[in-house]
Formats: C-alpha cells, sequence, structure tokens
C-alpha cells in the first residue's frame, strides 16, 4: 500500500512540475516578444525636411548692383557665386578716380543656411535671385535705403562660346559721356559725373546732372520705347548751368534707346542720338 501512495505522488509531482515550465516557457516567449516590439519602435529614425537658401536655391551665379555709398556716387558691385563655394567680389566707386578693387576667396553659410559671409564682416542675405547685404553682425538694415541695398542675379549664356548679352538698361550706373554730339567730362571740381540710374524695383530714375540732384520716372514699352516722367530735381544753382539744362531737355524730349555693348544711346525717332552713357566698370 505504501509503495502505490509512493508512486502515486511522484506521478504528481512529475504532472505538476511539467505544466509549470510550459507556463514559465510560454511567458518568457511573450514578455521577449513585447520588449522586441518595443526596441523596433523606439529605433525608428526621426526625420527632419529643412528647407534653406543653402539647400533648396539655385544661388550659384553672377550678382550686380549699385549699393549705397557715402562719399561717393555709389558702389558698382559685383559678386560671383561658385558652387565650389569660392567667390569673386569687383567693387567700383562711382565718381572717383580709383581703380575697381578685385577679392577672391572662399564663402562660409550661417548655420541657418540662408546667409553667407564672404570674410570679415561683409554678410549678404540669399534670396531668390538677389542677395541684401546686412550688417556687420548679420541683421538686416533698417533704413530709407533699404531697398538699394539688393544685388540681382545676371541670366548667363547658356554657352560660353554664345556672346554675352548687352548690359542691361536697369539696374546699371549710366554714365553720361556725349550729349548731343559733343563729349561731357565731369563737372569743374571734377567730383562727381553726369549720370543716371533706372531702377526696375519702382520704375524710378535718378542721376546727377552736373550741378543738382535728378530724379523721376520712366516708361518703357515694346519696341524699345522709353520716356521720362514726372521728372524734378534739387533747386542748387551754380556758375555754369548750361550743360544741365540741356541735359534734363533731352531726358525731356527721347522716346526710344538701343543699347551696343556697354553704351546707351537715347534717340528722338530715328534721329542721331542726342546723349550717350557707357555703363559703369565691374
Amino acid at each position: 500500500m505504501k509503495k502505490i501512495l509512493f508512486y502515486y505522488l511522484m506521478l504528481v509531482a512529475v504532472i505538476v512540475n511539467t505544466g509549470c515550465g510550459e507556463s514559465a516557457e510560454n511567458k518568457t516567449g511573450i514578455v521577449e516578444k513585447i520588449e522586441s516590439d518595443s526596441t523596433a519602435i523606439d529605433s525608428s529614425p526621426t526625420i527632419t525636411d529643412q528647407h534653406t537658401s543653402a539647400n533648396s536655391l539655385d544661388w550659384a551665379g553672377i550678382y550686380k548692383g549699385v549699393l549705397p555709398c557715402a562719399d561717393c556716387e555709389g558702389i558698382a558691385t559685383q559678386i560671383t557665386l561658385n558652387k565650389d563655394s569660392t567667390y569673386s567680389l569687383t567693387t567700383s566707386y562711382l565718381g572717383k578716380s580709383v581703380k575697381p578693387i578685385n577679392q577672391k576667396g572662399s564663402f562660409s553659410w550661417s548655420k541657418a543656411g540662408n546667409i553667407i559671409n564672404l570674410g570679415g564682416t561683409n554678410l549678404f542675405l540669399v534670396g531668390e535671385n538677389n542677395l541684401t547685404q546686412l550688417d556687420k553682425q548679420g541683421n538686416k538694415i533698417n533704413s530709407a535705403m533699404a531697398d538699394k541695398l539688393v544685388l540681382l542675379k545676371q541670366a548667363a549664356a547658356a554657352d560660353a562660346s554664345v556672346k554675352q548679352p548687352d548690359e542691361p538698361l536697369v539696374d546699371t550706373y549710366w554714365k553720361l559721356t556725349e550729349l548731343m554730339g559733343k563729349p561731357v567730362a565731369k563737372t569743374k571740381n571734377g567730383v562727381r559725373e553726369f549720370h543716371m540710374i533706372l531702377k526696375k524695383k519702382d520704375n524710378s530714375v535718378s542721376g546727377f546732372a552736373g550741378c543738382n540732384n535728378i530724379m523721376g520716372t520712366y516708361e518703357l514699352k515694346d519696341g524699345n520705347s522709353l520716356r521720362f516722367t514726372k521728372m524734378a530735381s534739387t533747386l542748387m544753382a551754380c556758375d555754369d548751368m548750361k550743360t544741365e539744362d540741356d541735359f534734363k531737355k533731352v531726358l525731356g524730349q527721347i522716346d526710344n534707346y538701343s543699347i551696343d555693348g556697354k553704351y546707351l544711346l537715347l534717340t528722338k525717332g530715328k534721329a542721331a542720338p542726342l546723349a550717350k552713357f557707357k555703363a559703369a566698370p565691374f
């Protein structure tokens, strides 16, 4: 009887141990599966999509414009940005007898990818087909001259063998060289020169007529039609006003223009040019 009871207890023990082992194994499998799924979720990569001027815009190219100058007619500026992060910068102080200044080097981007540094404190905000000059700290310059701090990207020839286009009529510094067939030099003091600039942004025209600053608007139509409107000037009085008076008169008469390389010709009808200008050197 004792033997029967012993065998019976041994059988019960084996059954209990087998059931517990299977339960433990199943539980372990479930835990491992949960931990595996949790690890897969946590390890998924975080994708960021940040568009900047550096990676989103076609910024490589040539930019031109005339920047404000405290003691000259303006600073004719040309910046060439290359895809390998090198640049060339040429500046000409208009109205002064100094040679253009050339500078080359590598530029760097700001952390935000929207400002380039041409070395030192020469900072520009990169926009769609334009560069805007910033202050030394990289901030926009808020002043009445803010709209004059922009350089525009120039259209490039598709092939290097193709003849480069003539100077654009607008946003170019045009120096008066001839008036009614006669050469025009600088004013007597030799500091300033006769010139005009047509701004694309607001269709305005500004310049210097020998004694006074001139300003107004212009109208462009098909067929190289050009007219100056709402012209005015400051009211300074100088010893010799004849050239200035003739210059103003011509601007009021012309109705068309033509550009031959770096020269601008203003005419009335099909007559001989009344005024000839040369684009500022770059």
